[in-house]
């Protein structure tokens, strides 16, 4: 039933002293507290669209993070993601009411998000951010997101989900049919205008995503083209609900370490067949760190790489040089097995073949020690390259399969396959605690990072490296058999990215 209650038009529940409600806020809150009683009616009459709202955002957001949900309504979305730590408020004392008897095992509060004083009530920091429509309601959204900082580490991530502007007609026409909860008069926004919002009030977009094309089941139906036609260039446009996440912009040359000290880094270079580069790889590896650890993952080679690796790490005892056999087969083995033992804060791949020249690496160590990308992923496809370094049919796969997986992954990528790839230790540990959703899939490597750093909401960033010829030994890569395993990436990745 709904709450009647006689306290000021106030955000309530704070310490300090809550400015008045505005107008419009006004008509706001007494709108959802009318509303509260008959919520799950209208949820219920709607549950396709909620129920693939919610899905999507199990999708962008860990298990077991600690959310904060501005806006939060009776809280079941903030449950649906069964958060560590969660913490809604809303401007609602119905809707916060309602919230606590469902909810007891989550914190709510009531109060007006645009109000400090109603913030200062909350503490803490939060992996998740969450504003599900909440920005249609706000009198000052770019006000408001600049506060939100408050709750935000490096590693904060903020979710706004909304509905699309074409979709607006529709909306008003079904809410006058009772098609649909009233929800008032809302903001006017695009993707576009959102992620402009955030940037002025000092958030980095990390990626956009649209859904829903058909927001009702009919029988299957929508189901089916929500899975197979929604996810499609230019259709995508036309979906009702769309997302996008940023990240807390870095301040200049700032990156996550707040003790003073430049990161540790550990470079992992896998090796099978490669005796010949094993010794210029650390001839030609400049000290870009104080703290630098190598480690050379062998691969069961016919040629003596092992033996010449332990040569290696003899004859430079004043580098910190460790060797060790991957227990399997294939680069995704040799990459798993060398980030489980090493103990650098950034983790950095070297090809032995050293294609990507060891002297690039120090530009790629600055882009994560800066801020300026949390996963960083070479490209050869920028700079011309030596005549043998790639066969032209490689060069097109690899042009075409970059296009397919900028699309597919919602962040821009020119060269997926480039061996050299950069992650902070710490995400590479959340990598492995998803990795069940995508399950052991890719032989490569490559792409068992790319796709959990997708996944994290990491922001990937390019590195343009000039591609060298091989000094020593042969390629690996086949075009047919390896061909095959990419087409077979792009339809996994279909799959578990775009289909669900």
């Amino acid at each position: 039933m709904t709450v009647e209650t006689t306290e000021p038009l106030l955000a309530a529940d704070s310490p300090g002293t809550p400015r008045p409600l505005s107008p419009r806020q006004q008509e706001v809150r007494t709108l959802f507290d009318r509303l509260a009683a008959d919520r799950d009616r209208w949820v219920e009459r709607n549950r396709a669209f909620h129920e693939a709202d919610r899905a999507y955002l199990r999708f962008l957001v860990p298990e077991n993070a600690s959310i904060l949900e501005i806006g939060c309504g009776t809280g079941d979305t903030l449950a649906s993601l069964t958060p560590s730590r969660g913490v809604g408020i809303d401007l609602s004392p119905a809707m916060v009411e309602q919230a606590r008897i469902r909810h007891p095992g989550l914190e709510f509060h009531v109060g007006n998000a645009e109000d400090p004083a109603a913030l200062a009530g909350i503490e803490g920091t939060f992996d998740v951010i969450l504003l599900s429509d909440t920005v249609g309601f706000l009198d000052d959204i770019e006000e408001t997101l600049r506060q939100l900082h408050r709750f935000a580490t490096e590693r904060t991530r903020i979710i706004v989900s909304y509905h699309a502007r074409v979709w607006e007609p529709v909306l008003a026409a079904a809410e006058r049919l009772g098609l649909k909860m009233p929800q008032g008069q809302m903001n006017w926004l695009s993707t576009a205008d959102i992620m402009g919002l955030l940037e002025l009030a000092g958030w980095q977009p990390v990626k956009r995503e649209w859904r829903q094309l058909v927001p009702k089941r009919l029988l299957g139906l929508g189901t089916l083209l929500n899975r197979t036609i929604a996810p499609l260039p230019g259709i995508r446009l036309l979906c009702l609900r769309n997302y996008v996440v940023a990240r807390p912009a870095p301040a200049a040359g700032q990156g996550r370490r707040r003790d003073g000290r430049p990161p540790s880094c550990t470079v992992l270079i896998p090796c099978r067949n490669e005796r010949g580069n094993i010794e210029n790889a650390i001839r030609r590896l400049p000290r870009f760190c104080p703290d630098l650890e190598v480690i050379y993952v062998e691969g069961n080679s016919r040629d003596n790489t092992y033996e010449e690796c332990l040569r290696v790490r003899d004859a430079y005892p004043d580098w910190d040089i460790k060797v060790m056999k991957q227990p399997g087969k294939g680069k995704g083995d040799a990459v798993r097995a060398g980030f489980a033992a090493a103990r650098g804060d950034i983790l950095m791949i070297l090809d032995a073949d050293l294609t990507v020249p060891p002297e690039t690496l120090p530009k790629f160590y600055r882009a994560m020690a800066t801020g300026q990308g949390e996963f960083i992923n070479g490209t050869r496809l920028v700079y011309p390259m030596a005549d043998q370094a790639m066969r032209f049919l490689n060069f097109l796969a690899n042009r075409a399969f970059a296009r397919i997986f900028s699309y597919l992954l919602n962040q821009r990528f020119t060269d997926t396959l480039c061996g050299t790839k950069v992650l902070w230790r710490s995400d590479y540990e959340q990598v492995v605690a998803n990795r069940h959703y995508f399950g052991d899939f890719d032989p490569f490597g490559d792409f068992d990072l790319i796709f959990g750093a997708a996944k994290l909401n990491l922001k990937i960033v390019e590195v343009p490296i000039r591609y060298a010829d091989r000094a020593y030994g042969e390629t690996q890569i086949s075009r047919f058999t390896h061909g095959w395993l990419l087409l077979r990436m792009v339809l996994f990745a279909w799959k578990k990215l775009k289909a669900f």
